[in-house]
């Protein structure tokens, strides 16, 4: 099966979204600075440090979630529950900004992450709960915990 190259390949995507999405709240947070605009009555300086917190922490999460890919295919087992929990949240905001990304970017921001999130649902789904599932004999009993 070809689990373990998709768990690579995602993991390699994963980690080259991370850097690059730092880099654009970057340009948003530079934008804000320059124009010193105000939400509503917000603070210009709060705004841009909100945007370069929320592009590290973006950043941050991104490379988590390509480390348990990358661990997942390197050992060629399923990710912990922990791991699993990531990648799922990770691909709901693929998602969700993929839907968010057709009208204010294109189509083809909304085929990139279309594409990441299904290669994060491929390998949630090829690291199933029968992946770890020791073979046994057709009549052999369970060994006990």
């Amino acid at each position: 099966m070809a689990r373990r190259p998709i768990a690579l390949v995602t993991a390699a995507v994963l980690l080259l979204e991370a850097p690059g999405i730092v880099a654009l709240n970057a340009v948003m947070a530079r934008f804000l600075e320059v124009q010193s605009m105000s939400l509503d009555g917000l603070d210009p300086d709060a705004m841009v440090t909100g945007t370069w917190a929320l592009g590290i922490v973006s950043g941050v999460l991104l490379a988590l979630c390509a480390l348990v890919a990358l661990l997942a295919g390197v050992r060629d087992r399923r990710p912990g529950r922990a791991g699993r929990i990531l990648l799922v949240g990770c691909a709901v905001v693929h998602g969700v900004l993929g839907a968010v990304t057709v009208g204010l970017i294109g189509w083809g921001a909304f085929a990139f992450m279309v594409l990441v999130l299904g290669l994060i649902v491929l390998t949630l789904v090829a690291y199933g709960k029968d992946t770890e599932a020791p073979e046994r004999e057709p009549g052999a009993s369970p060994t006990p915990a």
